[in-house]
């Protein structure tokens, strides 16, 4: 049997996007601006939800944590590129990279199983419109919205946990730009068999399961709305989904892509590409999406533009 320094070293070294000078300042460039765009979109989305009495529903309420995972999503991990792409270190340690990679499960895990919570919203909203309030209470929302964050929670523990306990001792320099569970599980000198049995299964109970509750609460949906005779009808009660609908096809087909293929497919350069869209891109997309295609959103924000424009002047004082 073989035996392993289980030692961790102090510090990994993150080789980014590219290794090209040129590359490296568009890249940088790049994810400024992305960075801006999200936070100030979720944030411009969190805030004319809470000042906004017409946006004081369930559908808002699920949007607006929504956005808050993404601003979570964007600030763990945008940053740390910023600081190594033009960085000549490119280190980050242990510790920060645990960090990293806990918040970024937990916040990957907590998107999937919110978007599902949402499309049942709207399945309830659309299918079972009598019986909306009473179903979608304030109590209810509550937990739907906190057993996101519980699920996120447990699977990080595990998976950060198992990730950490191998022995990487081939190399302490990850081809990735952040701290990600698959490209560690390529560092170790152990069989990772376990890890990604490990991973998988996780993923197949998140990703798929919110994927299948959010397909088959879709089903019934259309169902309902093909049974609508009014093409104005079909047509307002089916746009309150089409900005849901992008949003989830956008997630959970690159997510899936990273998480439930096996070994033999992955590849770097892919498996960075991919990362960067649903890391930096989709929180960037998600607010634009919501509110380009919600007439609700865009006439709150023009109606609160005066006390959306105090609270930017209170939160850059």
């Amino acid at each position: 049997m073989k035996t392993y320094n289980l030692t961790l070293p102090d510090v990994f070294y993150l080789l980014g996007l590219s290794a090209v000078p040129h590359i490296q300042i568009i890249g940088f460039l790049m994810f400024v601006v992305i960075y801006i765009i999200a936070m100030a979109g979720n944030c411009l989305l969190l805030i004319t939800v809470r000042i906004s009495p017409t946006l004081h529903t369930p559908m808002y309420f699920f949007l607006s944590n929504l956005s808050f995972i993404d601003i979570c999503f964007s600030s763990d991990i945008v940053p740390v590129i910023l600081m190594n792409t033009l960085s000549t270190d490119k280190s980050i340690s242990v510790e920060g990279c645990v960090i990293q990679m806990f918040c970024y499960v937990v916040c990957g895990a907590a998107e999937c199983i919110l978007l599902a919570v949402m499309a049942y919203d709207r399945f309830v909203a659309i299918c079972r419109p009598l019986h909306y309030s009473s179903i979608m209470n304030m109590r209810f929302c509550i937990i739907l919205a906190l057993t996101p964050w519980i699920v996120g929670f447990i699977n990080s523990t595990i998976q950060v946990h198992i990730t950490w306990r191998l022995p990487f001792c081939r190399t302490h320099h990850v081809e990735h730009f952040f701290c990600e569970v698959p490209p560690f599980l390529r560092l170790s000198c152990k069989d990772p068999l376990l890890n990604e049995i490990s991973m998988y299964v996780a993923a197949g109970i998140i990703v798929l399961c919110s994927f299948l509750l959010t397909l088959i609460s879709y089903t019934y949906i259309i169902s309902t709305i093909l049974r609508i005779h009014s093409s104005r009808g079909r047509h307002t009660v089916f746009s309150t989904c089409t900005s849901h609908l992008t949003v989830v096809t956008l997630y959970y087909g690159t997510i899936m892509s990273v998480y439930l293929q096996p070994r033999s497919f992955h590849s770097v350069e892919k498996d960075k590409i991919v990362s960067v869209l649903y890391t930096a891109v989709t929180p960037m997309l998600n607010p634009i999406i919501y509110s380009i295609r919600n007439k609700e959103v865009k006439s709150s924000i023009i109606a609160n533009n005066r006390k959306l424009m105090k609270c930017c002047r209170y939160f850059l004082q």
